[in-house]
């Protein structure tokens, strides 16, 4: 099997890692919000924040196609 037959390259998957850590991180934010219910701003704003960002690297991780080595 040739190498540049392959759908993802390292890159593809460091972004993809970066991405689900995003996403865990941002879990654990929301979660550790010291509000009642969760209503603070660590809740509410920056834990889904992190979150969506994690969302959006991870597509972008998958649309990534790197440049072709001569």
């Amino acid at each position: 099997m040739d190498k540049s037959s392959l759908p993802f390259h390292k890159t593809n998957y460091l972004m993809m890692l970066a991405g689900i850590l995003l996403i865990i991180v941002g879990f654990i934010i929301m979660a550790n919000d010291k509000e009642q219910y969760g209503f603070g701003f660590m809740g509410l704003t920056l834990g889904p924040i992190i979150v969506m960002s994690g969302f959006v690297v991870e597509i972008f991780a998958i649309i990534y196609k790197p440049k072709a080595k001569e």
